[in-house]
């Protein structure tokens, strides 16, 4: 596993289930298009499992 994870948010929360709004804000993403940095653990696997067909990851 990597040390960092780069999650970028590729797809509108707009008609998403409250549910996966929290957990796009939950991992600091606010805007399509937006990139954050953040720490590769199981529970951000977890969050990224739950919206992965609203976000791009890419390992460092």
């Amino acid at each position: 596993m990597a040390n960092k994870l780069e999650i970028t948010l590729t797809r509108s929360v707009i008609g998403r289930p409250q549910d996966q709004r929290e957990t796009v804000k939950a991992l600091g993403l606010r805007k399509v298009n937006q990139t954050v940095e953040q720490q590769d653990n199981a529970a951000t696997r977890g969050m990224i499992n739950k919206v992965a067909h609203l976000v791009t990851v890419k390992e460092q």
